[in-house]
């Protein structure tokens, strides 16, 4: 079983810049709801190509991400063909080893998976998401110290490790399906690129 992947990840969370639950802390409102989303510019499992498609979460923790199990809804690109969709399932399901089966090891419960649509948009720093009808989100990175970007290095709760976190504030992050439902403005973001691959 030999996989690897590589791209962008960003997401927003409902905390205030910034989420306080990458270093092991409570979130700042008692409880998380994240939109994650991957998209992946090179990417094959055992002459599989992924390249070019996306993947994206829901989550909802109800108190610390790091010891809290997640509820999460899942998205996978509907312009994946049901051999690249079952990559990508066994992959980001945690079945594939590597660091998103650390990362499935959080999760307690999936509300649902569905095949859908998903823009992903990247420019000068600004990332967005948008699954019809359900999710809309945009972030863009936060100005720092001579005007270059803030980052997070060695953060250990880390979605992709190897990689410092840019940090950005959310213009919008809109979510409803599933039984959740939020419409935020002004709350944390974080990007970076992303390189996982099959266990050696």
């Amino acid at each position: 079983m030999t996989w690897s992947l590589k791209g962008t990840y960003f997401e927003s969370c409902n905390c205030e810049t910034a989420c306080p639950c990458m270093f092991l802390s409570p979130p700042t409102e008692d409880d998380c709801t994240a939109l994650v989303g991957w998209h992946i510019d090179e990417g094959t499992d055992e002459g599989v190509s992924l390249s070019g498609l996306n993947v994206a979460l829901a989550v909802h923790s109800p108190g610390p991400m790091a010891t809290t199990q997640w509820n999460v809804a899942v998205y996978v690109d509907a312009r994946a063909d049901e051999a690249q969709n079952g990559s990508l399932m066994k992959i980001f399901g945690g079945q594939g080893g590597g660091h998103p089966a650390r990362l499935a090891s959080h999760i307690g419960k999936i509300l649902g998976v569905r095949s859908v649509p998903i823009e992903f948009t990247a420019s000068n720093g600004k990332y967005g998401l948008t699954i019809p009808r359900i999710a809309d989100v945009e972030i863009e990175a936060i100005t720092g110290q001579g005007d270059g970007p803030v980052t997070i290095s060695g953060h250990p709760l880390c979605i992709a490790p190897g990689f410092d976190g840019t940090v950005a504030r959310a213009s919008k992050n809109v979510y409803q399906d599933h039984g959740m439902e939020w419409g935020l403005t002004g709350k944390t973001g974080v990007f970076s690129p992303f390189a996982y691959q099959s266990e050696q």
